[in-house]
């Protein structure tokens, strides 16, 4: 449960950080991804401290839990940002 739960978690990282550092301006989906970064963050901690570790992956884990909880963090100032329209 411990491995799979750190690849399953760190491709999504790979995938959620390169869509958040392309698509800055969709807040809708940003939105989306942010929430559902908080349950992967929920999840990682949960599996991390309740699962038998594996002692190689045990500070890659705590990594990527982290760096999630930075990128849902970014996700959520771009999401709730507040803009303005221009008129031209």
């Amino acid at each position: 449960m411990f491995t799979t739960t750190f690849w399953i978690l760190a491709i999504w990282l790979i995938v959620n950080g390169v869509w958040t550092c392309f698509a800055t301006n969709n807040q809708q989906l940003m939105k989306w991804f942010g929430w559902i970064n908080v349950i992967a963050i929920i999840a990682g901690f949960w599996v991390f401290y309740g699962a038998a570790s594996v002692a190689a992956l045990g500070g890659w884990f705590t990594a990527v839990n982290w760096v999630n909880v930075i990128l849902a963090i970014v996700q959520f100032v771009f999401a709730y940002r507040k803009t303005t329209a221009k008129n031209y």
